[in-house]
């Protein structure tokens, strides 16, 4: 197979590039920003989505971590020779922020769910299959925009704010959702689909933040915030009202079809210092 990664050098791309290596796959990375030291076996080449990709050889696969609406516009304007296989990463909060009561991320719920739309239409006018995972909250490459940066502000002023939230929390692995791209690249069945996916335990907000406490590599003084703070907070910091919104409202997948379809069984959540650290990939 001839396989193009959008988003080569992302956290999920840093876990799948290496598989699709060692599955003899010739593989064609996109980025911004190609590593440094990324896996000489990849053919690395310069370009970002929807009107700055280079010309391609004929494609037996595309994946694609990047915007879907981008992904879907980049589909739509240029032909395809035979009718490759899509896979695309949206995200759970296209249905966990459906609601919010905070506009922008109302708008960032509508804006994915038009692109899954808007892909699933520019895959039929070429005859593609495709595939789309929504991830809950991502870690395992040190690159997340969540957990690691609360991970590192710790490290570095050697203090943790320890939110009481009771809202359930699925986080998932990257891996483990490189492994579930390389099932539906071998599944036809789960083509035509949205699946979720979500790590392999539930539990309350309070207790994630407290396991990446627990798993710094150094000492941190936990600081407890009590809900009737975080309830201030909401009042008074309008960035922070829908995060801490959030605190008591559960964000989770349901991972059955996941597993019925590509038999894929993500990890718990049982997270060391390594998965903080930026990968060198």
């Amino acid at each position: 197979m001839t396989v193009l990664v959008l988003g080569g050098s992302s956290q999920i791309g840093h876990f799948l590039l290496p598989r699709l290596l060692d599955r003899g796959e010739l593989v064609i990375a996109l980025s911004r920003h190609p590593p440094a030291n990324a896996p000489s076996s990849a053919q690395w080449r310069l370009g970002q989505l929807p009107y700055a990709v280079p010309a391609l050889p004929p494609l037996s696969a595309i994946i694609s971590f990047g915007p879907l609406l981008a992904l879907a516009q980049w589909l739509a304007d240029n032909p395809l020779i035979g009718a490759p296989r899509v896979i695309a990463t949206s995200s759970m909060s296209a249905e966990t922020k459906r609601d919010s009561s905070v506009p922008v991320e109302r708008e960032i719920s509508r804006q994915l769910r038009d692109g899954e739309t808007a892909l699933a239409a520019a895959c039929a006018r070429h005859g593609c299959s495709w595939t789309v995972l929504r991830p809950t909250l991502i870690y395992g490459a040190g690159k997340d925009k969540s957990l690691t940066p609360m991970a590192h502000r710790a490290m570095r002023y050697r203090l943790f704010p320890l939110p009481s939230g009771r809202g359930l929390r699925q986080p998932v692995h990257a891996d483990d959702i490189a492994q579930a791209v390389i099932a539906a690249l071998d599944c036809p069945a789960s083509g035509g689909r949205i699946l979720s996916i979500g790590g392999g335990e539930r539990l309350t907000a309070g207790e994630m933040f407290a396991r990446v406490h627990r798993s710094l590599p150094c000492a941190t003084l936990p600081l407890p915030l009590p809900a009737w703070l975080l309830r201030l907070g909401r009042h008074g910091l309008p960035r922070l009202r829908g995060p801490l919104h959030r605190l008591d409202a559960d964000l989770i997948a349901d991972n059955g079809e996941l597993q019925r379809l590509l038999g894929i069984n993500p990890r718990p959540f049982r997270p060391d210092a390594s998965v903080w650290m930026p990968t060198r990939r």
